[in-house]
């Protein structure tokens, strides 16, 4: 049995037939697939580090920042949310500063199923991880653009004939069926004509459509999906021991309920694998 000590980060990903999923505590990573079917125990020291400044915290702040790298991410008008605010084209969001520079990478809009059809927006270079941390079967970029500004613009028109959430209790029980997402795209693009017409003109080519995109499936590593939903939380239970049912999304699935490790990042836990 591995036993094991250090601060939560979320679990590293690699597309693969199924995905492939690593575990990470500290400096190190645990492949997680070797390890369905067999138990696995977390202890919650009490001990929150800051995953940014790693400074100690008594409270996580969206997905494991302290309160003061928390409050630098809604500097931008907290474009973390309403990325159609984002500032980084008025110069209120400088380049070299850690909480806003991916304002400034490449930007993909993208269609996903999840629990249904929903449209997003990531970073080019968090493709297609983004859409395994969401528990996505499939998923198609359709336009990239040059900041998250741009590409927020274009979600808020998409969105209009679309959900922009996940219903992560249904994505965690796979109450979902295939889409053609070709065509729902196509379907989309037309009911959101003006609007998307709109974005393209006021951008004036910071936006382009990826007309040579395939759709990406994905498969999970699981063994059984939760028929009811019970989440843990390491604030409420800091002691799990549980079967690894198999992992989706961010979420460990476990025959004592589901746990969101990304929720957790920076807490220190004590944990034994096999």
């Amino acid at each position: 049995m591995k036993k094991v000590t250090g601060n939560l980060r979320k679990m590293k990903t690699i597309l693969a037939s199924p995905v492939e999923y690593y575990f990470r505590i500290g400096e190190q990573e645990i492949f997680l697939n070797d390890l369905l079917g067999k138990n696995i125990s977390l202890a919650f020291t009490g001990v929150i580090n800051c995953i940014q400044c790693g400074r100690k915290t008594n409270k996580s702040f969206q997905q494991g920042y302290c309160y003061p790298c928390m409050q630098r991410l809604n500097e931008c008008n907290n474009c973390a949310i309403f990325p159609e605010r984002c500032k980084v084209e008025e110069g209120g969001c400088p380049e070299d500063d850690w909480a806003h520079a991916h304002c400034h990478a490449k930007q993909i809009v993208y269609l996903a199923n999840s629990s249904g059809l929903k449209v997003g927006i990531t970073r080019e270079s968090h493709v297609p991880m983004r859409w395994i941390d969401q528990g996505a079967i499939q998923a198609i970029p359709i336009f990239k653009a040059n900041n998250r500004y741009q590409c927020g613009l274009m979600e808020v028109a998409i969105k209009q004939n679309v959900s922009d959430r996940t219903n992560w209790r249904a994505m965690l029980k796979n109450d979902v069926n295939k889409l053609d997402l070709l065509q729902e795209r196509d379907r989309l693009l037309l009911e959101a004509n003006l609007a998307v017409q709109s974005v393209l003109d006021k951008t004036a080519g910071g936006v382009v459509a990826i007309e040579q995109a395939d759709v990406v499936d994905i498969e999970y590593p699981v063994l059984q999906y939760p028929q009811k939903i019970t989440s843990l939380s390491l604030d409420k239970t800091p002691e799990i021991s549980a079967v690894l049912q198999g992992i989706k999304g961010q979420y460990l699935i476990l025959d004592a309920g589901v746990l969101n490790i990304r929720k957790f990042g920076g807490y220190e836990v004590g944990c034994s694998f096999g």
